[in-house]
């Protein structure tokens, strides 16, 4: 399993925390230290469409009016931190975000 993330990300923190004890092999993977590839972006895109992006985040806010504008393959491209998070590949599955829904798939 891959947790997309940043280690300052206190929910993705939970999770790892969580989906470790519960004794699964987690990869954390910094999106901030390991931009993601465009490849990456696609498949996570295909996957949630603009529910991916954090609409409310300071990130978000404090970029231009063409980039608010823009796809969210390019948003992410621009500042991968705009990404809610965490987002989670296991195998073939998709989840985003950490919550009961997804803890009671995951743990």
């Amino acid at each position: 399993m891959i947790l997309y993330g940043i280690p300052t990300c206190d929910t993705c923190k939970k999770a790892l925390k969580a989906l470790q004890a519960a004794g699964h092999d987690v990869t954390f993977r910094d999106v901030r230290a390991t931009p993601l590839t465009a490849a990456e972006i696609d498949e996570i895109v295909t996957e949630f469409g603009d529910r991916v992006i954090n609409k409310t985040s300071t990130t978000y806010r404090a970029f231009s009016d063409f980039l608010k504008a823009s796809d969210p393959e390019a948003q992410i491209s621009a500042q991968p931190t705009v990404m809610k998070r965490p987002v989670f590949r296991n195998g073939a599955e998709w989840h985003l975000g950490w919550d009961d829904a997804v803890q009671a798939k995951l743990l």
